[in-house]
């Protein structure tokens, strides 16, 4: 029996910042809102996000636990076309970085976590 992932659970400090941004990210990425806090991509996977408890450390970039998670793009005009679309709704958008023949775009959260989204040509691994 194979496993996979079938959700991730991402505690945010700021509930109406959470709102602002995954609220305009994920229905532009193909995510649809099942409730105030879980989004599914419709293939099985889903995010749950909560509260964080005050008094807790918001994610830092090189610390301990999740960097980012990454979603598969099916080609390099998606990524750029879910870019623009992210930008004309207003969220501040990083360049696409060119990670050895992948095409990635990173989009950090309020508190720092980032989302990839990236096309990775056949024959190539998502990681390395």
């Amino acid at each position: 029996m194979g496993v996979r992932v079938d959700h991730l659970t991402i505690l945010v400090s700021d509930w109406a910042a959470y709102r602002a941004h995954y609220g305009t990210l994920l229905p532009i990425a193909g995510f649809t809102q099942v409730n105030d806090r879980i989004w599914t991509d419709g293939d099985g996977f889903f995010l749950q996000f909560g509260e964080a408890k005050p008094g807790t450390t918001p994610y830092e970039r090189y610390g301990a636990g999740l960097n980012h998670w990454g979603m598969a793009m099916p080609s390099v005009e998606a990524v750029d076309r879910l870019r623009d679309r992210l930008i004309e709704a207003g969220l501040d958008i990083q360049p696409v970085q060119e990670l050895g023949g992948s095409h990635a775009l990173f989009i950090p959260d309020p508190d720092g976590l980032r989302a990839e989204f990236t096309y990775t040509p056949p024959g190539m691994d998502p990681v390395d």
